[in-house]
């Protein structure tokens, strides 16, 4: 298996011999433009000068080997021929010492020699400073009646010299160090990542509780930071989620067993018509809170899913909420409950069924938990570029740590009166009403009442990951 720390040390690798290529084949280039002619004409002129001494010694054989002996000893190397073949070196030796025919021709017929000027030795530097012969600069010199061609160059040796050799060990030096960077800088990014990939596979094995250790100030920081928050984010859902099947579980199992209670008690023989009927109506409302559950459990699962279809048209709130007003006419009346309203002219582009179920369960809500005789009032007004409802009642309302949890699911303020409800309503008003970009808020005080107040925008962008139908 491909390690990342393997990839990043051969990325690395590859850089730095790619680097180095671009690098030799720049410092050729370089050389072979801007440095060759002016190192071949300073050897001309190093030539030129050795030559114009010569002629003002009155160059005979006894004088033209002492002193060309004197210059080779100065970081020269020279080599003299004549036409007869006669030769002689001076100063450091030559490692390569033919030279082509045609070269000592050219020199002897008074044509000055510039050294390699062939195609493959132009490129590559190192040719132009190996000790050859071939690198040499090459002048003519008359000694007595004879020709020669005398051939010039600095000492390789001295070229190279220890500074030279230092300059290359610094080099080497530093290619190392640089090397043992890379593979202790790839040690330390590769670690949290190890560590993250360690903590990723306990999350999949719904363990929450990995301890990720990561002080840092760069993106990995960062990474591991945005890790750490989804990791808390999923150990909440996780708790949720149980928390969800546990009380829903709950909610089933207590009408089930009273359904079951009551209808085995309908089978006995020795019950009255009046038992009956007492018996059958408990059956029956149990039946309908274990329909209208289902229902709140279907409708809040296809709002937690993603892909829900809202479809938008053209409602009139004012009209929507006299006409859910309507429907709980019967209840309220069976409570001696009151209502008023101010609704102004309001339309709204959202879905319709989704609002009715909102303001279905504020109404509910406000007659399920009002005081006998009470009062409900509701208005509708337009703002400039949102829609604002509130819903008040003269309930028993909230107190301070209720109000922060109302909207929350399986929710209910008097434990003890669960056949009343099923903690779901308002934690789907809540859901509705940010699906819709809106917001609901509320204001309550125990024993006075509460006020739900509904902002829903004019013009709502269409919220992510829900289509218009």
């Amino acid at each position: 298996m491909k390690t990342l720390y393997r990839e990043f040390m051969s990325a690395t690798l590859l850089i730095l011999g790619v680097s180095v290529l671009i690098g030799f084949v720049l410092a050729n280039v370089v050389y072979v433009v801007f440095t060759k002619d002016k190192m071949t004409q300073h050897n001309l002129e190093v030539t030129e000068q050795i030559l114009h001494v010569l002629e003002g010694m009155h160059v005979s054989g006894h004088t033209v080997h002492p002193y060309l002996e004197s210059v080779g000893q100065l970081g020269y190397q020279i080599y003299l021929v004549n036409r007869s073949g006669e030769e002689a070196f001076f100063g450091e030796s030559f490692d390569r010492r033919q030279l082509p025919d045609e070269t000592m021709a050219q020199v002897l017929n008074g044509i000055p020699y510039r050294g390699k000027e062939g195609l493959w030795d132009q490129i590559w530097m190192m040719g132009h400073l190996s000790n050859d012969i071939r690198n040499t600069v090459g002048l003519s010199l008359q000694i007595g009646n004879q020709d020669y061609a005398l051939f010039v160059k600095p000492n390789s040796k001295i070229l190279f010299s220890d500074f030279h050799a230092i300059l290359a060990i610094f080099i080497v030096a530093i290619a190392l160090v640089s090397l043992l960077g890379v593979i202790i800088l790839t040690k330390r990014l590769i670690h949290p990542i190890t560590k993250l990939s360690e903590a990723s596979k306990a999350i999949s094995n719904d363990d929450f509780t990995y301890s990720l250790e990561i002080r840092r100030k760069d993106e990995l920081g960062q990474l591991a930071e945005n890790f750490l928050q989804m990791q808390k984010q999923l150990k909440h859902n996780d708790v949720a989620r149980k928390s969800f099947i546990t009380n829903v579980s709950h909610d089933f199992q207590s009408p089930l067993m009273n359904i079951q209670g009551y209808a085995d008690l309908l089978l006995s023989p020795n019950l009255d018509e009046k038992e009956q009927l007492q018996y059958a109506g408990i059956v029956s409302d149990e039946a309908r809170r274990l329909s209208n559950l289902t229902k709140q459990l279907l409708l809040i699962t296809s709002l937690d899913q993603s892909g829900y279809p809202v479809r938008k048209r053209q409602v009139r709130l004012d009209m929507q909420i006299k006409d859910a007003i309507k429907k709980h006419q019967w209840s309220m009346q069976d409570r001696n409950l009151t209502i008023s309203y101010k609704l102004d002219e309001s339309v709204l582009f959202a879905d319709r069924e989704l609002l009715a179920i909102v303001w279905d369960n504020l109404i509910t809500n406000a007659v399920k938990y009002n005081q006998p005789n009470g009062h409900i009032y509701i208005t509708c007004t337009n703002d400039e570029d949102k829609i604002i409802l509130t819903f008040e009642d003269t309930g028993v309302g909230l107190s301070e740590e209720s109000a922060k949890q109302v909207f929350e699911r399986f929710y209910r303020v008097d434990t003890t009166r669960k056949r009343d409800g099923t903690g779901l309503g308002l934690s789907i008003v809540k859901e509705i009403v940010t699906i819709l970009s809106g917001t609901i808020t509320l204001e309550s005080e125990l024993g006075k009442g509460t006020i739900f107040t509904v902002m829903l925008p004019k013009k709502s962008p269409t919220p992510l990951g829900f289509d218009h139908v």
